[in-house]
């Protein structure tokens, strides 16, 4: 039979009407979307506030209410696509993001090359864009028709697992390759991540997975290890010197407050500053450099404090928790491989960016989702966004008393 389509059980199938559109529309994760687009809004204003940007504020906070704008706009037409549509557009989104990674290695922007040491975004004008960004998503979508694909076609052995790995690896590859000669550690992290939580998803026997994540984590204790203590080989294997400042600072913030370590150990003042209920809105006495975007979390502790922290950590756990409830309601194994590598993205960015903000984790340059100023990021969140809300949408089109969906 065909590969690619999805056949469902039409014994006792009832349409919704087509005017019944509120009840589709999954409105737990629009609230916390808000939400966090509210925060986002109110920490970019105090973070310009206080900086020393000469950039105009309104200018800056118009132009991100813009790209949140787009996003919704992007949520709306992705919302539109079923299952099947998303699983025939997965390749071509796939080539379209790679082929983006590889114009930008010619036509990136100097400047921000220059200040950041990476190759990795597009600038027309005022205008900038990270195409990696986008090619989360596009990613997603692959690995979740690569892993559909492979088990509608395999039963689970020792030998298929190897090979659905290998599947995966090979779509991830050229993406590794890409951001490599990008010299964009940090924005692979998020794509490992994303791997490995399709991975653990996917079925594959725990006789694999169990040894070949205590490798990866023996690798991670190995490479630390080194950076101590002989960085010869990590320099061999292609570490930047920067990389090596980073870590230095993360396991000695300390040890250079006012050279490497500063970024980091004035973050942690102001988030420290804050205490328990924060010193105020607009309230800002530490400067943090880069506090807009990546340290925008410190902006939140010193402002709202300890309390202002943990609500805005819980307004992510109820957005991922909202994404894992659609999951389970729909049934469909596509979906729970686009679902799984959207949380996956999104967890992995809350936890690196507040981690790195308080010294839990090495600075890597990763946003905050939905709060961070930059419009990539934003776009990119929200297609993710839009897939989960996609799920949702046509989920809640039919109303199923035998709910069977079959993926052939």
């Amino acid at each position: 039979m065909h590969k690619g389509v999805f056949l469902v059980n039409t014994k006792n199938l009832h349409r919704v009407k087509d005017d019944d559109v509120e009840m589709r529309i999954d409105w737990g994760i629009v609230f916390c979307i808000l939400v966090l687009a509210v925060i986002g809004m109110v920490s970019l204003y105090v973070a310009l506030k206080h900086g020393t940007s000469t950039v105009s504020i309104s200018r800056t906070v118009i132009s991100q209410l813009i790209w949140y704008t787009l996003g919704a706009i992007m949520v709306a037409i992705i919302m539109q696509f079923d299952a099947e549509q998303l699983w025939k557009i997965a390749p071509l989104a796939y080539g379209i993001g790679i082929t983006l990674l590889i114009l930008v290695l010619f036509f990136y922007s100097r400047s921000y090359a220059a200040n950041t040491g990476a190759k990795s975004w597009f600038a027309l004008g005022p205008f900038t864009f990270q195409p990696s960004e986008v090619m989360k998503p596009a990613f997603i979508l692959m690995l979740g028709r690569v892993v559909t694909q492979h088990n509608s076609e395999y039963e689970h052995s020792w030998e298929s697992d190897w090979l659905l790995i290998g599947k995966m690896l090979a779509w991830t590859a050229p993406i590794a390759i890409l951001l490599k000669l990008q010299n964009d550690f940090g924005t692979m992290l998020v794509f490992i991540a994303i791997l490995g939580g399709v991975i653990l998803m996917s079925g594959i026997t725990w006789k694999i997975i169990v040894p070949g994540f205590a490798g990866a984590s023996i690798i991670g204790g190995l490479a630390i290890f080194l950076v101590v203590y002989d960085r010869t080989l990590l320099e061999k294997i292609g570490f930047a010197t920067y990389q090596f400042k980073r870590i230095d600072s993360w396991l000695n913030p300390a040890g250079s407050t006012s050279g490497d370590s500063y970024q980091l150990w004035q973050s942690m003042k102001a988030i420290g500053s804050g205490q328990l209920l924060g010193k105020g809105f607009n309230v800002s006495n530490v400067y943090v450099p880069v506090r807009e975007s990546d340290m925008i979390f410190s902006v939140i502790g010193e402002n709202f404090g300890f309390i202002g922290s943990c609500l805005l950590i819980f307004i992510y756990l109820l957005l991922i928790f909202q994404m894992i409830q659609v999951t389970f309601d729909t049934k469909n194994e596509f979906y729970a491989y686009i679902s799984t590598g959207v949380i996956m993205m999104i967890l992995f960015h809350v936890f690196e960016n507040i981690g790195m903000n308080i010294g839990l984790l090495p600075l890597t340059g990763i946003p905050l989702p939905f709060v961070s100023q930059g419009g990539s990021a934003l776009l990119g969140n929200m297609l993710g966004i839009g897939f989960i809300m996609s799920m949702r949408y046509h989920y809640k089109s039919y109303m199923f008393s035998n709910n069977e969906i079959e993926f052939r």
